[in-house]
């Protein structure tokens, strides 16, 4: 099998849950990080949903984060990995896009919502604020998925002002 790039946005970033070999800052065309898909369990409940991070269309948007190259010889199993904590649920759908990297481009595997999408969900940042500091599921309170996200994301350089943003308005709260 050939290289298999993935492409980190939200906890992958800072939760592969796979061997990494190479990771390479990149960005992706078309795309923005967006607190748009309903956590039921993860993040949330179905009593009291949570938000987590998906990668949403939006024309001329440009999405940064980290592409990640599985260890070699460990590209089946980092797939059936991926897919089993990424499309467990109903929102996300699996797609290849190209990688834009220092280094060059890259076709790499990521994950994606549409509004056609049953957990799909565009709220205004005060209501994702509020909902993300009150929701709690199987790994933790919501607060620390954004919070957790927002730092690794500082950390590699990737300013995104509207985690930023989320960041002050949940803390207020």
């Amino acid at each position: 099998m050939e290289a298999l790039w993935v492409f980190g946005y939200g906890s992958l970033i800072w939760n592969p849950g796979f061997p990494v070999a190479e990771r390479r800052l990149a960005r992706v065309e078309g795309y923005h990080r967006s607190f748009c898909m309903k956590s039921v369990h993860y993040r949330g409940t179905p009593e009291r949903h949570g938000l987590v991070l998906a990668l949403d269309a939006l024309p001329g948007a440009v999405c940064h984060g980290l592409a990640m190259r599985a260890e070699p010889g460990q590209e089946e199993a980092v797939l059936a990995y991926l897919r089993d904590r990424e499309l467990s649920g109903s929102g996300y759908e699996e797609r290849h896009l190209p990688l834009q990297t220092d280094a060059g481009e890259v076709l790499g595997l990521t994950f994606v919502i549409t509004p056609a999408r049953p957990d799909y969900l565009r709220l205004a940042l005060e209501a994702q604020a509020r909902v993300i500091a009150q929701a709690v599921g199987e790994r933790g309170p919501n607060r620390d998925y954004l919070f957790a996200t927002a730092a690794h994301l500082a950390e590699l350089g990737i300013p995104d002002p509207e985690m930023e943003t989320l960041v002050q308005m949940v803390r207020a709260l």
